[in-house]
């Protein structure tokens, strides 16, 4: 079977990209910067409820039953995510943190609405790609911990059964860098002119 491959915004782009999000208003352009900050899927950002998200801990929790792999994965939320989160209203009709105009859940499609406005040709679950090659390629994380704050299985059965912990604390530094790395301007090529030596 082909796998088929989402298209993703190259990771050096990416810093870029949410600064010219972050100018856009709607809930879908916060669940967007969210979703990237947190390097999660659509679903899991749509259904984000705030009785799963810890503040003060800085960590979302999100249930078995939401998850793709059927397991609770818990994800460290960096300043920028805790800030977004800290911004928004909340409704008091619903417990979702990205609600629908209808107070619904926020639809697939929307969510790629501030995509298709801003031109590039980049899916949603393309941001985790982006995230996963700046992993590789910038940094020196273990392949573990990328796999891991991307609820990926890692490693054999046996190695599941012997593997207890969820690498909370590594996988809190690498998404601070990962914030860090986002709000880092792109740098711009310079043309320097060099004079030649006279005699």
């Amino acid at each position: 079977k082909r796998v088929k491959h989402h298209e993703a915004l190259p990771w050096q782009e990416v810093g870029d990209f949410v600064r010219d999000l972050r100018k856009r208003k709607g809930t879908a352009a916060k669940a967007l910067e969210f979703l990237i900050l947190t390097a999660t899927r659509s679903g899991e950002v749509r259904g984000a409820e705030w009785s799963e998200i810890d503040l003060a801990a800085k960590t979302w929790t999100i249930p078995a039953e939401r998850m793709k792999a059927g397991r609770e994965h818990t994800i460290p939320l960096c300043e920028d995510a805790v800030t977004l989160l800290n911004a928004l209203p909340r409704a008091e009709d619903s417990n979702l943190v990205f609600p629908g105009v209808r107070g619904g859940l926020l639809s697939d499609v929307g969510l790629t609405k501030p995509i298709r406005s801003m031109g590039p040709t980049v899916t949603v679950p393309g941001f985790r790609s982006t995230f996963r090659d700046w992993c590789a390629e910038a940094t020196n994380y273990p392949n573990e911990v990328a796999e891991m704050a991307l609820a990926h299985s890692i490693g054999s059965a046996v190695e599941k059964a012997y593997r207890r912990g969820d690498l909370l604390a590594k996988r809190t530094r690498l998404m601070d860098d990962w914030c860090r790395f986002v709000n880092t301007p792109t740098p711009k090529g310079n043309v320097t002119t060099i004079q030649g030596a006279t005699a």
